[in-house]
């Protein structure tokens, strides 16, 4: 098969010349390949997670014992994906990785990385499933920009399992919400310090 860079290059849905690396707020939605409902149900507006979704609960919130540069806020685990809000703090050098095409170290694309390998290590083991996908490719990052905007992505997050009809993840869902329904027309909050503790 012959590579042409029009027909064959994945599209990149990172913000042109941003630094994920930089102090910040981000929320993050990451999908199992073929939105496969593996993690648990919800139950009368409830999640109710299996043993794989409490493998993916743990290995969340492991992350910040692993990665200094991160801190997590809100999140929810879902029967075939995950939101979350990350907060960068670079900590030291943010060279790029052993790989040139891969992404920065310390930064948001390193943790999704490490994150994903890890839930797909440990649940292909207990499935006995060596070398299965787990996860789609990439993940849908939303830079939060201000107070006013990550109140409204917390909220979504704590709303999640009660919209699960709604939602546009859930392949039974007849009339999908649309993906960013927790947006406002504009934000008008005060900027959010980037060295803020949440």
């Amino acid at each position: 098969m012959i590579y042409e860079p029009q027909k064959h290059q994945r599209r990149s849905v990172r913000l042109a010349n941003y630094n994920y690396a930089e102090s910040g707020a981000y929320f993050v939605t990451i999908v199992v390949h073929n939105r496969r409902c593996i993690f648990g149900e919800v139950v009368d507006g409830k999640i109710e997670l299996n043993g794989l979704g409490q493998i993916v609960t743990d290995e969340w919130e492991r992350s910040h014992h692993i990665r200094k540069e991160i801190e997590l806020d809100r999140f929810v685990v879902m029967p075939n994906h995950l939101h979350g809000i990350v907060m960068i703090r670079p900590v030291g050098a943010t060279g790029r990785s052993p790989s040139p095409s891969g992404p920065l170290k310390r930064s948001l694309g390193a943790f999704v990385a490490g994150f994903k390998s890890a839930v797909t290590i440990r649940i292909n083991q207990l499935r006995a499933t060596p070398g299965l996908s787990l996860w789609q490719r990439n993940y849908y990052e939303h830079v939060i920009r201000d107070e006013e905007s990550l109140n409204r992505v917390r909220q979504y997050i704590l709303d999640n399992p009660a919209r699960w009809s709604l939602d546009p993840e859930n392949p039974t869902a007849t009339s999908p919400e649309p993906k960013d329904v927790w947006r406002a027309p504009k934000a008008t909050g005060r900027s959010l310090p980037l060295d803020r503790r949440l």
